[in-house]
C-alpha cells in the first residue's frame, strides 16, 4: 500500500477549532479538536496553511457559519467501506436546516431494518460539517450521538434553522 501525504490545518470556529485534512484527491477530515479522530487515524500528516483546498474550505466553512453557504462545493477524498460511503452520500442529500431520524436514513438506503448500522457510519463519518451527520436524529425527536458532542450537534442545527427561518422570512 502506498502511503500518500496528507496535509492539515487547524482553524477557528464557532463550534470550536476544526483541524482540516486534505489528500492528493481532496479533502479527507474536518475533526473536532477535542479529539474525534487523531493523527493516527490518519497516518502521517503535514502541516500547510498555505494549501490550495484547504484554504477553500476555511472559506467555506466560514461562508456556512455565517449563513451564507447551505452546501459544500469540495473534492471529497472519502475513505471507509461501501456502507459507509454510501450512507455518508445519503447524509449529504439532507437539505440545510432539515434533520431525519435514523430509521429514515436507513430506509433511504434501502433496507429500513439498517438504522442501527447506518448510526454507526455516521459515527465513523471523518468530515465533520461538510457531510451533515449532525443532521440525523433519534426517531423520538431526541439529539443523539456526534462526535463533536451534542452540544456541538444543536449549536449547528440552530445555526441552520436560523439562518433557513431568516431566508423563508426574506422570500
Amino acid at each position: 500500500m502506498i502511503q500518500q501525504t496528507l496535509y492539515y490545518k487547524t482553524v477557528s470556529s464557532p463550534v470550536g477549532p476544526l483541524r482540516l485534512v486534505a489528500s492528493e484527491k481532496g479533502l479527507s477530515a474536518v475533526l473536532f479538536h477535542d479529539g474525534c479522530g487523531s493523527r493516527r487515524a490518519f497516518g502521517a500528516m503535514e502541516e500547510s496553511d498555505q494549501h490550495p483546498l484547504l484554504r477553500v474550505v476555511e472559506k467555506q466553512l466560514a461562508e456556512y457559519f455565517s449563513g451564507k453557504r447551505r452546501a459544500f462545493d469540495l473534492p471529497l477524498d472519502m475513505q471507509g467501506t461501501v456502507f459507509q460511503i454510501k450512507a455518508w452520500r445519503q447524509l449529504q442529500k439532507i437539505p440545510y436546516g432539515e434533520t431525519i431520524s435514523y430509521g429514515e436514513q436507513a430506509k433511504r438506503l434501502g433496507d429500513a431494518k439498517k438504522a442501527r448500522a447506518a448510526g454507526m457510519a455516521n459515527g465513523r463519518n471523518p468530515l465533520a460539517i461538510i457531510v451533515p451527520c449532525h443532521r440525523v436524529i433519534g426517531a423520538s425527536g431526541d439529539l443523539t450521538g456526534f462526535g463533536g458532542g451534542l452540544k456541538t450537534k444543536q449549536q449547528l442545527l440552530e445555526l441552520e434553522r436560523r439562518y433557513a427561518a431568516n431566508t423563508a422570512k426574506a422570500a
